[in-house]
């Protein structure tokens, strides 16, 4: 069973589990903020929404993303999306408002984290249509963004791809509140995440490049 164990495949495992510790802190920051506005009856029932479209939707992903990404051409869109996906992290990183990230925290736990009186009393009212809709739609967005770069962290190991997507399901299901205050605490590791996952864009375009080249050049 050790020699199958290779260091190129654990680099990719590294990668894959530091991948959806952000990505799954990050989806669940998005889905507690969404949720935040909302009275506290239908506060739960919002974030079990955003839990379960999460889920299917990465499952989803999962199936199209990487037989897409073995067409000629898409490896590389798929590198410049995901780089996209750096730029966006860096700059959430760099104008996080500790306000918003404790609202929801609190959302997600439901609980008054900072002793103020209310749970996330400070996001302005909306309605669960409102709030339901937010959530999904920050969901096919990260979803896709968290699928892609797990694939592109995988290449050639299947194994770890398919441990990758399964952890990310589970982290999203059973720990995304706990995700979300530990990189909300520690923020070096919301950088090393984003480190991995510029490392991952780069590598997706470079590789992309290379199958791209011999096309265009008509070889």
């Amino acid at each position: 069973m050790a020699e199958f164990i290779t260091a190129d495949m654990l680099s990719a495992f590294f990668q894959v589990l530091m991948i959806d510790l952000v990505l799954a802190g990050d989806n669940a920051v998005v889905i507690g903020l969404a949720a935040a506005g909302l009275p506290r009856d239908q506060r739960n029932k919002a974030i079990l929404i955003g839990i379960i479209a999460a889920t299917v939707l990465r499952i989803i992903f999962a199936g199209l993303t990487t037989q897409l990404l073995q067409i000629v051409g898409l490896l590389l869109a798929g590198g410049i999306l995901l780089l996209w996906v750096s730029w966006k992290m860096w700059r959430e990183l760099r104008e996080a408002h500790e306000r918003d990230e404790m609202d929801a925290n609190e959302a997600l736990a439901d609980a008054d984290l900072d002793h103020d009186g209310t749970v996330a009393g400070h996001r302005p009212r909306k309605t669960f249509a409102q709030a339901a809709t937010q959530i999904v739609i920050a969901d096919l967005s990260m979803s896709l963004d968290n699928v892609l770069a797990v694939a592109g962290a995988a290449r050639e190991h299947p194994g770890v791809l398919i441990f990758g997507l399964a952890l990310s399901i589970a982290l999203m299901g059973l720990a995304a509140t706990m995700i979300a205050r530990l990189l909300q605490k520690h923020r070096w590791i919301a950088y090393l995440g984003l480190a991995i996952i510029l490392y991952v864009a780069l590598e997706m375009i470079y590789r992309g490049a290379l199958e791209v080249w011999p096309v265009v050049n008509g070889v």
